[in-house]
């Protein structure tokens, strides 16, 4: 994989991330957007993997969201007191900062993921074959 393959998966998961915070809680922070993007880059490098299933994508993805989470809102909301984000009225909850409710939310949203993750996979592997469609622009590598 190329370093532009991972750098589109960030850059898809910095701005998409940041655009579902905004239209479900009407604003983001900055570590959020960068969080987003550090996420779908890593998805797109296991979901890249031959045996990767949608389930285990699922799996490993809400884990790992939860873990990466954790230690962000540690840092966000426990070192930097930014104040970013409050689960301490969820329940099963950890210090406030991630709780089971969203790590199966995270599980879900793995799922549109999964095939943003081929999307991008598929079109950086039809334009590395040369099967770019002769009406799309065209530009240097």
């Amino acid at each position: 994989m190329k370093l532009s393959q991972h750098l589109f998966a960030f850059l898809m998961g910095y701005f998409l991330y940041s655009l579902i915070e905004v239209v479900s809680r009407g604003y983001t922070h900055w570590t959020m957007s960068l969080t987003g993007g550090t996420i779908l880059a890593i998805l797109y490098a296991i979901n890249n993997r031959r045996t990767m299933t949608l389930i285990k994508s699922c799996f490993i993805g809400s884990l790992l969201i939860t873990a990466v989470e954790f230690a962000v809102g540690i840092f966000d909301n426990i070192i930097m007191h930014w104040n970013v984000w409050d689960y301490s009225d969820m329940p099963l909850n950890i210090l406030g900062q991630i709780c089971l409710p969203f790590t199966c939310l995270w599980f879900i949203l793995c799922i549109p993921s999964y095939y943003l993750c081929m999307l991008i996979r598929n079109r950086f592997s039809d334009s590395a074959a040369g099967n770019v469609d002769s009406d799309a622009p065209q530009y240097p590598s």
